[in-house]
């Protein structure tokens, strides 16, 4: 199995457009050592030929450019990506279906009912995309046997729902439904290895942590060390909690959840906020994460399991 990291800063990149924490200005100014980061998206692959994009981040022009497979150029018109699996109906994770808009064929989308629902009634992307391309959708099921998609038969994916908010345009934003977000098990079918990717994590429940501890690499949510780092800042009045991610540190952080899984598994945060201090390399908080052994997921960092 191959991971290509193609985004790996949440909501508005790093550095933010609008945003002057020490982070963003620090690396517009050159005075930290950090690398600008595009939002949150990966792609998998059992062949390097063939490949499923995960979430479609505003920034998918870009990463297709930077990641050439994507375009491999063997007809006028062409493309890599076989299928889009939809973890969650967010902005930062949908809006770059409107950039695939000139396809030849209908795009291939795996999304839940309810992200469909979302992307029908709530922010219609799909009712758009009707008068360009069209969208063939597939449900993605929430079962444990999993689901296969056609030209990629080397993986197998699970989709596990998590807890976490739909979008404020969603119809059910305060009546959360199973599938609103999932995380995803990957299984190479050749060899048996496993990533679990999971960039939204709110809360650890039962059947993530099983997953978690099956794998031999998780892509975790890395959004914000503390759980009032934005309310210290002034960029917000919400918890990371409320925002349907897990901090990094505290009781029951992403730290202390990392160190209880099997000491071969990798560790590897993704979705990192602009505002965490992890994004400087000479930071004390990059310090704690090495000492743990837990990485931080960059714009090309490439996975092979």
């Amino acid at each position: 199995m191959y991971c290509q990291v193609l985004g790996s800063a949440a909501g508005g990149g790093f550095p933010q457009w609008n945003c002057n924490c020490p982070n963003c200005d620090g690396l517009r100014r050159g005075s930290i050592r950090a690398s600008a980061r595009t939002q949150s998206s990966i792609t998998v692959s059992d062949d390097r030929l063939n490949w499923v994009l995960i979430n479609a981040s505003p920034d998918v022009l870009q990463q297709i450019r930077n990641f050439p497979p994507l375009q491999p150029g063997r007809s006028l018109r062409d493309t890599g990506i076989r299928a889009i699996v939809l973890m969650d109906a967010q902005v930062d994770h949908t809006t770059g279906l409107f950039m695939l808009r000139e396809h030849r064929e209908p795009l291939q989308i795996w999304c839940t009912e309810p992200v469909r629902e979302d992307l029908t009634r709530g922010n219609p992307i799909f009712n758009l995309l009707e008068h360009y391309c069209r969208v063939s959708w597939n449900s993605l099921p929430l079962r444990a046997e999993g689901f296969e998609i056609p030209g990629v038969a080397g993986l197998r994916f699970t989709a596990l729902p998590l807890s976490s908010k739909a979008p404020p345009y969603s119809p059910h934003r305060d009546d959360p439904q199973p599938g609103d977000n999932v995380g995803l098990l990957i299984t190479n079918a050749r060899n048996d290895k496993r990533l679990f990717y999971a960039p939204g994590l709110g809360r650890m429940e039962p059947h993530v942590w099983q997953a978690m501890q099956q794998a031999d690499c998780v892509l975790v949510d890395g959004t914000l060390w503390t759980e009032d780092e934005m309310i210290r800042l002034g960029a917000s009045s919400k918890l990371s909690r409320d925002m349907g991610h897990l901090p990094q540190t505290g009781p029951g952080g992403m730290i202390e959840w990392l160190d209880q899984l099997p000491k071969p598994t990798r560790r590897v945060l993704i979705h990192i906020n602009n505002t965490n201090r992890i994004l400087d390399e000479d930071s004390e908080e990059r310090e704690v994460l090495a000492s743990h052994a837990i990485e931080v997921a960059y714009d090309g960092l490439c996975i092979e399991l």
